[in-house]
């Protein structure tokens, strides 16, 4: 079957936002004497939808004293912002858009994340005007993310296209798990951050979307 569209995730694909969000973690879960595993975190990359981890609970409950769970999040929210500002855009994303554009195919994002964090960053990156659809955690029912199947099937429903007729491009567990349950072809492709965790079920892993020109990837798919 012929590939008619691409589906991208947003957070640790396009940029690296979940590289500072864990890092800002560890660092408060340190100031407090505790320790923020990788695979704790794991949990929630790329989608809440099978778990109710929340890291600002968490570390309140583990330190007792009583810590303000909303100025934790405040904080951490704070500190791993400013670090996202500086993250630039991932290799070979660009490259992958703008070769898609060439070709005619059909582009969307499908995020875990509220549009008022993807919308505003593809804006402030000048990526936004790539995608036909973007669609975010707000467009499916509560508890409905990643690694549910719903975002994908609602970004193929808005491009008319098949599942068989896409490629998702995923950096975490839950997004790859995600893409599989909407019988999509999964390419992973770990951060700095996602790297720490047992990715599997995709049909091709790369390190760099620079490893495999889009061309090349329609060829192998």
């Amino acid at each position: 079957m012929k590939i008619k569209a691409l589906l991208f995730d947003f957070d640790g694909l396009i940029v690296d936002t979940e590289t500072p969000e864990f890092q800002v973690w560890q660092s408060l879960y340190r100031e407090y004497g505790h320790e923020l595993t990788a695979e704790q975190w794991g949990q929630i990359v790329g989608g809440w939808g099978m778990s109710d981890f929340d890291a600002a609970t968490h570390l309140a409950d583990l330190a007792g004293d009583g810590l303000n769970v909303e100025e934790l999040r405040a904080s951490h929210r704070s500190e791993s912002d400013a670090l996202t500002l500086l993250q630039p855009i991932l290799p070979g994303v660009v490259d992958y858009l703008d070769e898609a554009s060439r070709l005619g195919l059909h582009l969307a994002i499908a995020s875990s994340s509220p549009h008022s964090w993807v919308d505003t960053h593809l804006k402030r990156l000048g990526l936004y005007h790539h995608f036909e659809a973007v669609v975010c955690a707000d467009d499916v029912p509560p508890g409905r993310t990643k690694p549910n199947p719903d975002l994908f099937l609602m970004a193929l429903q808005r491009l008319e296209v098949q599942p068989g007729e896409a490629i998702v491009f995923e950096d975490s567990p839950n997004g790859v798990k995600a893409a599989k349950a909407a019988g999509v072809f999964a390419v992973a492709v770990p951060n700095p951050m996602t790297a720490k965790l047992k990715i599997e079920g995709a049909d091709l892993t790369l390190n760099s979307l620079l490893d495999m020109p889009l061309q090349d990837m329609l060829n192998h798919k």
